[in-house]
């Protein structure tokens, strides 16, 4: 049996030892090309399997918890998968994110925003005339407005930490692209250069006031009868210290007017200690061989 691929450390926790024990079944093993996993495997289809130097395979679903940035709170009641692979260096038990075959990797799942943008009223400083087509169409237009979570950068993942329930264990950087007629296409709240840092974690967050420590959950574990597959469900990751930056690029060529109502609306720029994510779901791991193997 190949070394404990999640963490070689002494003292690794007694819950870790026991999931790594499970997720190192046949590394050593090799296995023809990938065409497509089936069974239990089905879900990891995506998993860059193709990379000779991926250890395991991951599949996320957060189903549930909520979204607060600024004054808004988006509950999360619509799916929202991560899927990918990590390379788990032996020695240190550090992992390299890759990115899922398919690019992916973060679902583009749309979150209706509660409220839309009732209650946005054209500042007073904006000629008259556009202050009467911006009242005119929100009062008698479209308002509802989708925020939908992009991923900026390559996420970083510790399964180590996750299961320790200490640390950071999924770290993503990501940017909110807000959805509606009128905000255009290239409304965002963050972006590749300026992105919303996530550190996720199932321990407890020690965040800058207001916000006060809040705790995420490892959840419960579950193997199959080989331990090449591991399930955690009611696995919870939060995080309420970091900060979101104002928006830009709403109203297309009048963003310049648009951004500030909807930053206005919206409570941002937002500093950390007033931000919050709870992500709440089942995780799902498998060494890449097993996945290979169930063609």
């Amino acid at each position: 049996m190949t070394r404990d691929v999640l963490h070689p450390m002494t003292g690794l926790r007694r819950l870790g030892l026991v999931v790594a024990a499970a997720l190192t079944v046949a590394l050593a093993g090799t296995a023809p090309a990938l065409a497509t996993p089936t069974g239990e495997f089905a879900v990891f289809k995506e998993c860059p399997v193709g990379n000779p130097a991926v250890n395991l395979c991951f599949y996320a679903t957060s189903s549930g918890g909520e979204f607060h940035v600024g004054t808004t709170t988006v509950p999360i009641n619509k799916p929202i998968t991560l899927q990918g692979g990590s390379i788990v260096n032996p020695e240190t038990g550090e992992e390299t994110f890759v990115a899922a075959a398919n690019g992916e990797t973060l679902s583009k799942t749309a979150l209706n925003v509660p409220g839309g943008l009732l209650g946005i009223i054209a500042p007073s400083g904006w000629p008259q005339w556009l202050q009467n087509l911006f009242n005119e169409f929100i009062n008698n237009g479209i308002t509802g407005v989708t925020a939908t979570t992009e991923l900026v950068g390559t996420p970083g993942i510790s399964r180590f930490n996750l299961l320790a329930g200490e640390g950071t264990a999924l770290q993503l950087p990501v940017r909110v692209k807000l959805g509606n007629a009128f905000l255009g296409n290239s409304c965002f709240i963050g972006s590749a250069a300026h992105p919303i840092v996530q550190n996720l974690t199932t321990g407890t967050t020690s965040p800058p006031p207001p916000n006060t420590p809040i705790s995420g959950a490892v959840g419960e574990l579950e193997f199959n009868e080989a331990f090449t597959l591991v399930t955690v469900k009611n696995n919870k990751l939060v995080d309420n210290a970091y900060a979101a930056p104002a928006a830009e690029g709403c109203g297309g060529f009048l963003s310049f007017l648009i951004d500030p109502a909807v930053d206005a609306k919206l409570g941002l720029p937002s500093a950390a200690g007033h931000n919050t994510t709870v992500l709440e779901g089942t995780l799902k791991n498998a060494t890449a061989t097993a996945v290979k193997a169930s063609e």
